[in-house]
């Protein structure tokens, strides 16, 4: 691909002729078959558009990878957590991992319709494949988790699973869980995503693990059941991964050698995406790379494997559609000021990320180039969503796509600035469905009193 064409994120997202069958037309960036310049005008801007036919594809492709091995994909909430984002999901079979007692809502909300949201061990519709994670669970969120029946809690310390052994006693209902272990596995990503060192928050110490295992096992209402391990986000060599699995292995069999029956093992997520170039073109043998990474050193030991990508189905589902509003020159600096902002998508202020940018229409011929800054209007100088990015000449009104935004954009949104959270469209093979409304500044002060 040269530099010098539109990125492209297919299937979902694509060049076509303006108008059919006519040589040298404009060419316009479409969601499947809508144009996206349509969608801009209709539902205003700055939108979030989903591809449907996207999100089936990579989770298909992603199931098909551990089809080797009994699995189950635990999409992971926090990536993107609209209600309709997680039905598809749901009606594809898949389980779900969660963070909070609200993606917990979320998930039996977009779930309740859905009668394929898998079940495991023949235990009924009650019990959920849904795995929670996280630090800081509260008593409330356990026992929300314990209505509702999910398969396992990733337990990341002492009093985390003193809390749950409480809560279950109360209750006299039996929980599974896994001790999220902390691996000390170096992993190439940035420090704000990287989970797997001693100096980071979660899991326990490597060498705690075995001791937290038989005090649970003490407990009459829970169940070791699974080892837990995650070592950080958008990570795309496979080679920490194997690493981590094969000191997870050794875990398993030395938790089996004390009589505990440990038939889980959740790798976590983290297989990341690349967002500088096609990201979907290989992502079937880069998925490929990473399965046979993670199941190679568990094969032996017939465990059920719980998977929790989220990046990797849903990023490159999704683009933000902005309008340039003003050019702008200060000195020599030039910028594009745009109307969305780091409150729509955080990801370049907050970890410097890059997201490639190109115009809605594609103009023919040699088009002029041009070296700009594309900001915000947020009052803050990190509200950039590029930097010295060489890209088509564009003029006000034209529309930007962020790509692969379907991934910790709207979920990581804000009010920042009293600005109104921006719409969200589904496109699928039915056709165009708004998905969540756009905010008006009258939603953001109806909860406030003076």
């Amino acid at each position: 691909m040269s530099a010098h064409q539109p990125q492209q994120r297919p299937p979902g997202f694509t060049y076509r002729d303006k108008e059919a069958r006519k040589q040298g037309s404009q060419r316009q960036l479409h969601a499947d078959a809508v144009p996206l310049a349509r969608l801009a005008e209709r539902f205003g801007t700055p939108l979030y558009v989903y591809s449907e036919t996207t999100i089936k594809e990579r989770y298909r492709q992603f199931d098909r990878a551990f089809e080797s091995c009994e699995h189950t994909v635990c999409y992971s909430v926090k990536a993107n957590s609209n209600l309709s984002v997680l039905r598809v999901l749901a009606r594809l079979g898949a389980g779900f991992d969660i963070v909070s007692g609200g993606e917990l809502q979320r998930v039996i909300e977009a779930g309740q319709k859905t009668p394929t949201l898998r079940t495991v061990e023949g235990r009924g519709a009650r019990d959920r494949t849904i795995v929670f994670s996280g630090v800081g669970k509260l008593a409330q969120e356990i026992d929300q988790a314990l209505s509702a029946g999910i398969l396992l809690f990733n337990v990341e310390s002492a009093n985390e699973l003193k809390l749950l052994a409480a809560r279950v006693a109360h209750h006299r209902r039996k929980a599974r869980f896994a001790i999220r272990v902390n691996p000390h596995v170096v992993a190439e990503t940035h420090p704000y995503i990287s989970t797997g060192l001693h100096e980071h928050k979660f899991g326990v110490p490597w060498r705690d693990a075995p001791e937290l295992y038989r005090r649970g096992a003490r407990e009459s209402f829970l169940e070791p059941a699974g080892v837990s391990v995650h070592i950080g986000s958008q990570i795309t060599e496979a080679g920490p991964f194997r690493e981590t699995m094969e000191r997870i292995a050794s875990l398993v069999e030395s938790l089996r050698g004390i009589g505990l029956n440990i038939r889980y093992v959740d790798a976590g997520g983290g297989l990341g995406i690349f967002y500088d170039r096609r990201s979907t073109a290989d992502f079937s043998s880069h998925v490929q790379r990473y399965a046979k990474a993670v199941m190679q050193p568990l094969q032996a030991l017939g465990v059920h494997l719980l998977l929790e990508p989220g990046r990797a189905i849903i990023a490159p589902a999704g683009v933000l559609i902005t309008r340039v509003v003003y050019r702008k020159r200060n000195d020599g600096k030039r910028f594009l000021v745009v109307d969305a902002a780091m409150n729509d998508l955080i990801r370049p202020a907050l970890y410097s990320a890059y997201h490639e940018i190109v115009p809605l229409i594609a103009k023919a011929g040699n088009a002029a180039r041009e070296t700009t800054d594309i900001v915000g209007p947020v009052c803050e100088s990190g509200d950039f969503f590029a930097r010295d990015r060489e890209m088509t000449h564009v003029e006000e009104g034209d529309l930007l796509a962020i790509l692969d935004a379907g991934a910790y954009g709207m979920s990581l949104a804000s009010n920042y600035n009293t600005r109104p959270r921006a719409a969200e469209v589904l496109v699928s093979s039915t056709g165009v469905r708004l998905i969540r409304r756009r905010e008006s500044v009258e939603d953001l002060l109806t909860p406030e009193r003076m």
